[in-house]
């Protein structure tokens, strides 16, 4: 599985409610029910996302790339969820991420089969209505959207703007950070990205906090800011953060200490309560 499927399904989770609101345009409440379930036939498959909102099956697949038998793959899906879930109305949806044009099929007729589900593009999505968002997932996610006739830059600009403004700390903002990095290779945006952060490296550094702890000197790249405020201590942020990487992501606590630039054996403590 790819940094890209990884970190888009993780933060999907988290916005069930946005994606339904925004991208799906489906009028659901926020008492809604994670389902967490592996489908077992030859191989094991484990759906990208499932919720229950009143008496809808909301099934999510999120696609980098174009699969050639996704319709069957789908239709699968809706025969094992319909198995267990038959009270309910099952609706699916594929959310294609990929660089390319999407050539997935949405529908299967054949025989007696008469099978359909829909496909939306990210590109097609106005990224203003992730920009709009207080969530640090959702604002990361319109990297991937449709800037209209807006310059790419400034559109750029925002979204990392608004996700130092909007995290609760320099941790949860440097998790963001690296998945719009990975996103924004699906749009070509690197180049943008680069100098989107040289930008805010200097707004940080005009901060009267910027100094405190730290020797500027010793400061290298993006390090010098994402880097900024931490403490000896770990925040429960910070433990929040390190055991989603440990748990999700399947890094050591090695790994995890090294990335997040924290004490190991200050982690281990933590981990072993």
């Amino acid at each position: 599985m790819g940094d890209k499927d990884i970190v888009t399904k993780d933060i999907l989770k988290n916005i069930a409610y946005e994606l339904s609101k925004y991208i799906l345009k489906i009028p659901i409440s926020k008492n809604i029910e994670l389902i967490d379930k592996e489908f077992v036939r030859v191989e094991k498959k484990e759906a990208d996302l499932i919720f229950k909102s009143n008496k809808d099956i909301i099934h999510i697949e999120i696609q980098n790339d174009n699969h050639k038998k996704m319709d069957k793959r789908m239709l699968r899906y809706y025969s094992d969820i319909l198995f267990d879930y038959e009270e309910y109305n099952i609706k699916q949806y594929i959310i294609y991420i990929g660089r390319y044009k999407c050539s997935m099929k949405s529908k299967i007729q054949r025989d007696s089969i008469d099978y359909q589900y829909k496909i939306i593009d990210m590109k097609d999505i106005p990224c203003q209505e992730f920009l709009e968002s207080n969530d640090p997932s959702a604002v990361s996610l319109a990297i991937l959207c449709d800037f209209k006739d807006e310059n790419r830059q400034e559109i750029v600009n925002k979204i990392l703007f608004k996700l130092k403004d909007i995290s609760q700390d320099d941790i949860e903002f440097k998790s963001h950070l690296k998945i719009v990095e990975i996103l924004s290779t699906n749009r070509n945006l690197e180049a943008e990205i680069k100098k989107g952060e040289e930008m805010l490296i200097v707004d940080v550094e005009k901060m009267p906090s910027y100094s405190l702890g730290m020797e500027k000197g010793l400061l290298k790249g993006k390090d010098k800011w994402l880097s900024q405020g931490l403490s000896q201590g770990l925040s429960q942020g910070v433990i929040n953060t390190a055991i989603t990487m440990i748990n999700k992501f399947k890094l050591s606590a090695e790994e995890v200490a090294k990335e997040l630039n924290i004490s190991i054996d200050e982690l281990k403590k933590h981990l072993n309560k």
